[in-house]
C-alpha cells in the first residue's frame, strides 16, 4: 500500500489497494499475476506501469527472505537497520521505509513527504539546503517517540490546510508569530506583530 502512495492521492491509494487485494487475495498470486494484468488492476492509482513491476520485485524478493512477507520482525531490531533493510528492497526508498515503520510496526522515524519537508523548511527545524532524504534523520532525532505519528500526521494536516505550497495562509497561521519564513502584508517576515518600516 505504501509503494500505491507514491506520487498520488490518499483516495487513488486506497482505490487502487482495494483492487489489488480483490483481484490477489493472496501475494503470491500478486507474484504470479501476468505484469499487464497487474498494471490494469492498479490503474486507478496513478503510475500503475512503474508500481506494478516494483511491487512484484519487492514481493519476490520478501518471499526468498527467511520471514516471508511478514515484516513485524523489523519492530524488534534497532530503527535505523530495519530502515536499512527496507530501503535496500528494490523500489523502496526512505520516505517509504518510514512509513511502514512507523504507521505498520509503532517504530519511531518520521517520514518526510513534501509537506513535512515544506512545512519544517519554512519552521526553520531544517534549513533550506537540508534534503528531503537528509531530513529523516534531523526530524526523527528532534522528534520525542511517543509523539512521532501525532507530528507527522500534524505537519501533513498543517502542509494541505494552511501552509500550503503556493499561497500559504500566514495571515492564519497559529505558527506565524515564530515562523521565519511568514508572510503577512504590513508585517515583517517572522514577526506577525511588528509592521513594515515606513
Amino acid at each position: 500500500m505504501t509503494i500505491l502512495s507514491q506520487n498520488t492521492s490518499d483516495v487513488n491509494t486506497g482505490r487502487s489497494f482495494a483492487a489489488l487485494k480483490a483481484a490477489y487475495p493472496e501475494w503470491d498470486e500478486v507474484i504470479g499475476a501476468p505484469e499487464g494484468d497487474l498494471v490494469e488492476v492498479l490503474r486507478s492509482g496513478g503510475l500503475a506501469n512503474q508500481k506494478a513491476p516494483r511491487i512484484q520485485t519487492v514481493l519476490r524478493t520478501l518471499a526468498g527472505e527467511p520471514h516471508g512477507f511478514d515484516l513485524r520482525w523489523l519492530g524488534d531490531v534497532p530503527p535505523a537497520d530495519a530502515q536499512a533493510w527496507l530501503v535496500a528492497l528494490p523500489g523502496v526508498g526512505l520516505k517509504t521505509a518510514a512509513c511502514v515503520l512507523l504507521f505498520s510496526l509503532d517504530v519511531p522515524v518520521m517520514p518526510v513527504d513534501t509537506h513535512v519537508h515544506r512545512v519544517t523548511r519554512r519552521l526553520g527545524l531544517i534549513g533550506d539546503r537540508i534534503s528531503a532524504d537528509a531530513a529523516h534523520a534531523i526530524l526523527t532525532e528532534m522528534t520525542p517517540d511517543g509523539e512521532m505519528l501525532s507530528a507527522h500526521l500534524l505537519l501533513i494536516e498543517h502542509g494541505r490546510r494552511t501552509c500550503r505550497a503556493r499561497n500559504p495562509r500566514c495571515g492564519d497561521c497559529v505558527l506565524a508569530p515564530g515562523c521565519p519564513s511568514a508572510v503577512v502584508p504590513g508585517t515583517v517576515p517572522g514577526s506577525v506583530r511588528g509592521t513594515v518600516p515606513g
